[in-house]
């Protein structure tokens, strides 16, 4: 399976995580296109690659998102698994544009409308089980074969995501670009610290460097800051490769006393108690900064590596920022990292679910065409300034994932458990804020948890 291909589910997918796009309806492609003689060389590939079968009748499938699979402000080109569904069957992708926060109540909206919205993002990892039992997805074997080699490389990934003895998930590739760790290169040198680039190249980049580059680093009183972003708690946790809710044989199971999530929760605590964590705690508030990464006031930036596909990443992170896979366990047998899905889900009542099939072939023949496979890289160069070296660590991060894909699914069940799991009392954040130790929280939360989880399996 080709690994530079993946860097295409990063193009779509910038704005997915931040939830800034608003607005509903069809909204309007405002990105450029392929130049002509790329966009020629990827029509002739479509045309040659015999594993793209049939024809389309229905050529437009309706996609709903925070984000758009045209080419769009986020300075993108044309996603060359879109350019080959244009060339190879004349289809179209219809924006139906949503606000994050809100994306499932407009869809279950839509859907009691009978607006026909067909696919929706399975990148953010809570979609399934939720969304069947709410009965807004459907089953996708009617429509993706795992015997056509297009596909049958996809199913263990698919298998992962099953409910009730059906799949629900078009698995196009496991990612590594869940959650990396960005930092200023010239912040590390001028403080003294080793580049976790070089650390990692050596063996060395696990949770005890991290923490002690944090330790070296962090000085709140003197403006100098620790860990940013919301999403280091998570990201950091993924690394014991124990989720805090998991999947076994079609039923969801409770890993919050497992000594793993225990281990890493009284290491938050530790960070937390030693200034080495400024969002969420004292005065820098709840407010992201990334801005102070390439002003040198803050060492890391856990963040998904859409931060950095734009074309203004380094007014925000510097000229020298760089990034890095999340650090690794050091008691964990694997490198395990926060595993990312490039996906989608089928919608009830579209109207083209045959489309969206076709649409994920051409993404899946991308993947695994040699030359769409280095025509998609080029776009990390062509549409964004990244340099071969940032390029060649998202090729080592999707080798990591897809060395030990591992998926969590809090945030998949239900709302009640989201909100338990990352309420501001007890939950998997509040260790690192310093205040409430986890021994204490599990007690509080657990049996509720168990509750719902109880609920959801039945």
């Amino acid at each position: 399976m080709k690994r530079s291909a993946q860097t295409l589910a990063l193009l779509l997918a910038a704005s997915s995580a931040a939830g800034l796009l608003a607005g509903c309806g069809e909204a309007a492609s405002t990105g450029k296109q392929l130049d002509s003689a790329t966009a020629a060389e990827v029509a002739e590939i479509a045309a040659k690659d015999e594993r793209l079968k049939g024809e389309l009748e229905n050529k437009t499938i309706k996609w709903m998102a925070n984000w758009d699979i045209n080419p769009d402000a986020t300075g993108k080109s044309t996603p060359i698994e879109l350019a080959i569904f244009q060339s190879r069957y004349g289809g179209k992708v219809e924006y139906h544009e949503v606000v994050w926060e809100s994306r499932f109540d407009q869809l279950t909206n839509s859907i009691n409308g009978d607006e026909g919205i067909d696919f929706f993002p399975a990148n953010d990892l809570d979609c399934i089980p939720k969304g069947a039992i709410n009965d807004i997805f459907v089953p996708i074997d009617d429509y993706i074969d795992f015997e056509d080699p297009l596909f049958k490389d996809t199913k263990p990934i698919s298998d992962l995501f099953m409910w009730n003895g059906k799949h629900y998930v078009i698995a196009n590739n496991v990612t590594g670009d869940n959650c990396v760790v960005i930092y200023n290169r010239e912040t590390v040198e001028e403080n003294g610290l080793k580049d976790p680039a070089k650390l990692f190249a050596e063996g060395k980049w696990d949770w005890n460097t991290f923490t002690d580059e944090l330790k070296q680093f962090a000085d709140p009183e003197n403006g100098q800051y620790g860990l940013d972003g919301w999403w280091f708690e998570a990201g950091l946790s993924a690394t014991t490769g124990v989720p805090y809710i998991g999947m076994e044989n079609g039923k969801l199971v409770s890993n919050l006393k497992d000594p793993a999530i225990e281990r890493v929760q009284n290491w938050f605590y530790e960070l937390g108690t030693s200034n080495c964590v400024a969002i969420g705690v004292g005065d820098f508030g709840w407010t992201t900064h990334k801005e102070y990464i390439g002003e040198g006031k803050e060492l890391f930036y856990p963040c998904g590596v859409w931060a950095l596909l734009n074309d203004s990443w380094k007014k925000d992170f510097g000229e020298n920022a760089m990034f890095v896979p999340m650090p690794k366990d050091p008691e964990a047998k694997d490198y395990y990292i926060p595993c990312g899905l490039d996906g989608y889900v089928m919608v009830k009542g579209g109207h083209n679910p045959e489309g969206v099939a076709k649409f994920a072939a051409c993404k899946r023949m991308m993947i695994t065409n040699q030359r769409a496979d280095e025509i998609a890289t080029e776009l990390l160069y062509t549409d964004y300034g990244w340099t071969k070296e940032m390029v060649d660590m998202l090729h080592t991060c999707h080798d990591l994932a897809r060395a030990n894909p591992h998926y969590d699914f809090y945030n998949a069940v239900s709302s009640d458990v989201s909100t338990i799991l990352d309420s501001s009392e007890n939950s998997i954040r509040i260790a690192a804020k310093g205040e409430v130790k986890w021994s204490e929280s599990v007690g509080v939360i657990s049996s509720a948890v168990d509750a719902f989880l109880e609920d959801a399996n039945s």
